[in-house]
Formats: structure tokens, sequence, C-alpha cells
């Protein structure tokens, strides 16, 4: 038979298939409706496993397995179909669509913000390029600056979650997990860092035996230990608070990775500059909120959420926002705390506004059994 003959039986086949298909959708919709009245959940794993039983038994091994995975296809469709359906009163699309209309048109230029650190500390230089006159209050730690926000202390908080060499800041991923539905995420900014070598006046890099600052600059500015192997180096809290603890040391023998800023600021000389291990050295700050707040031209959005055990669990969540035409431009797991080997997963997707069809598929997220959370939809300077 020749090719073209092939290719018009199939596509008749084809026709045939998108006839039944339409007809099965419409039954679909039909029990999702039954669903709704009895209060049954849309996902009847037992009920799918029968199907592809009934459907696979007496086919050979080869067939059987494209018939599964074609049902397994079939399967999650009508679920998608079905919590669309189900999902047009949900919560998350009133909070979403609340907060779209309650937000200001404008970023504030006045706030009350909290920061990790002290004085001249990397987040208050993202603080002061994201709010024009920011009346900022110091926490010691994250998640003092977390509780801060979650508490009302302050309106937003500003924190680092990731840097262009060394990664993310897992530390404030655990804290999004942990304060989550307390905290959203409403801005996001990327500001180049340039550490410095800071010690006392009069000293030399060859005087100093010990060093002092965070262990994400640490790692940031590796060669430089590499090259001076001599140095023992201590990790603190913050780069502006290594900083401060050179100047007030009695010794003359300690430096801290610290900015150009906290050397006037604590009287301190410069001495070695751009100490990190590429000039392409940036690091991402996100501003938190209590309140869900949605600006316009917001353009990308983060969520949290795990994964059934089942194969192809993950895969099936992320292959849903190719076919809605949206790019996920971070993905990243976190271990869960207490379960093991059990992961909680970050994702940020690039969307220039919240579609419809977006909305429902995270609304569907939103009504899985496993966890979900949306942090938030923002623009990114």
């Amino acid at each position: 038979m020749e090719l073209s003959e092939l290719r018009q039986r199939i596509d008749n086949i084809d026709n045939e298939l998108v006839k039944l298909f339409t007809e099965r959708m419409g039954v679909s919709a039909q029990v999702a409706e039954a669903k709704r009245q009895t209060g049954k959940p849309v996902f009847d794993p037992s009920r799918e496993r029968a199907i592809v039983k009934n459907l696979t038994e007496n086919l050979d091994d080869e067939m059987a397995n494209y018939v599964s995975v074609l049902y397994n296809s079939i399967f999650e469709i009508s679920r998608a179909r079905q919590n669309k359906l189900l999902s047009g009163d949900s919560k998350l699309a009133l909070d979403i669509k609340e907060a779209k209309a309650n937000t200001a048109e404008y970023f504030p230029a006045v706030a009350k913000v909290a920061c990790q650190g002290v004085e001249g500390a990397y987040s208050q230089i993202a603080c002061e390029r994201l709010f024009r006159r920011p009346d900022i209050s110091y926490a010691e730690t994250f998640r003092d600056a977390f509780r801060m926000v979650a508490d009302g202390e302050c309106k937003y908080g500003v924190l680092p979650i990731e840097n262009s060499l060394h990664g993310s800041v897992g530390e404030v991923y655990d804290l999004l997990k942990e304060f989550k539905n307390k905290i959203h995420i409403v801005r996001c900014i990327k500001i180049p860092i340039h550490h410095v070598l800071l010690g006392k006046k009069g000293t030399e890099i060859s005087d100093i035996k010990e060093v002092y600052s965070h262990s994400q600059a640490i790692g940031q500015c590796s060669e430089f230990f590499r090259n001076h192997p001599e140095i023992n180096v201590n990790v603190c809290k913050n780069t502006a608070m290594a900083a401060k603890m050179v100047s007030e040391s009695t010794r003359c023998d300690v430096a801290a990775i610290s900015s150009y800023d906290c050397a006037a600021l604590y009287g301190l000389s410069v001495l070695e500059d751009d100490l990190q291990n590429s000039d392409n050295n940036h690091t991402r700050f996100i501003c938190i909120s209590k309140d869900l707040e949605i600006y316009p031209g917001s353009s990308k959005i983060a969520i949290m959420f795990t994964v059934p055990h089942r194969a192809g669990s993950l895969v099936s969540i992320l292959s849903r926002f190719n076919v809605i035409g949206v790019n996920l431009s971070k993905l990243e797991s976190r271990p869960i705390k207490g379960r093991d080997f059990e992961f909680m997963f970050y994702a940020e997707i690039e969307s220039y506004g919240l579609s419809e069809d977006l909305i429902s598929y995270l609304c569907e997220l939103d009504n899985r059994p496993e966890e979900f959370v949306f942090l938030g939809n923002y623009i990114e300077i």
C-alpha cells in the first residue's frame, strides 16, 4: 500500500478518535457535575486502574504499555477539565481577583521595612532601591524578618533569595514554606554584588589571619581563599555585621568580606576589591508582605507545591504549564523537615498577566490533596 494511502487511513482514524474523545470529554463533564452533587473527589485511582486493566488484559506487553501511557494522559486531561469545572468559585481565584482589584496602581515610595543584618547590609541596599524613603527595622535573623512582617510590625521585608554564583539561599526558601499563607512575594529586585576585603587602617593583606563574612559571600569568593590558604574563615550572619565586628575588634589581624558602603560606614580600609569569583555576580532579593498585592505589569508568579509518590507526577504538573503557554524560569526543590526523602518544589513562572487558563490551573493545583502555596504575582526589576 502506498504511503499516501496509509496516511489517509491514519487521517480517517484520527477523525474518529477526535469525535470519540470529544464525546468522552462531554460525559466527563457530566461526571464532574455528579461529583459536585455527591461530594466525591475528582481523582479516583481505583477507577482509573480498573479501566486500564480492562483495556489491556488481552493485549501483548508492548501494546499494553502504549495503551497505559495513552489512558494515563487521557485521565490527566479529564481530571483537569473536571477540576476546572468545579473550581470556578475557589478561594484562590477569589483572593487573586480581590488582590488585583485592591492593590494600588504604584508600588509605595514610603514604608516600614524589615531587613536582616545591620546598617550597610546588602539587603539595605536592595531596600533603598525598591523604596525611595524606607523606614528600615533591622532583624537579627531571616526568621526574625519574616516574623516582623507576619506579625504586622513592618509592612514589608526585603531578603536575599538567590545569587548568580553561589545559588539559592536555602533558609529563605524554607521560611517561605514555614510562613505559607502568612507571607506573599510582592516585588523582586536584582542587584550587582561587589565584595571587598575590609581591615583596619594601616593593615596589609599579609597581616590578616582571619576573615569574617556571610556563608554566601565566602562561597562567592572561594578563589580568593584558595590563593590564601593561610587565612582562616569564620561565618557570621551578615556581611555588614562582619564589617562591624572587625571595626569593634581590638585585633589588627582580622578582616571582613563586605561592601564599599561598609568601608566608609565603619571606618575601615579596602585591602582588596572585587574579591568575587566573577564580575557577573548578582543577588536577587524578594520583597515580602503579609497581604497579597498584585501590581499592574506583574510578570512573574511564584508557587510552592508537593507531588504524590507516583511515577511521572512532577512531569505531569510541569507539562500542563507548557500546554497553557507559560514558561517556568526556575524550579527548586527543598527537603521537607521531618519527612524522609520528601520535597517541596518552588517554581517561578513567567506570565504577563494571569490568564483565565492559568488561574484555573493554579486553582486546580490548590484543590489537590497535596500541598500547594500561591506565593505571589509580582514585578522583577
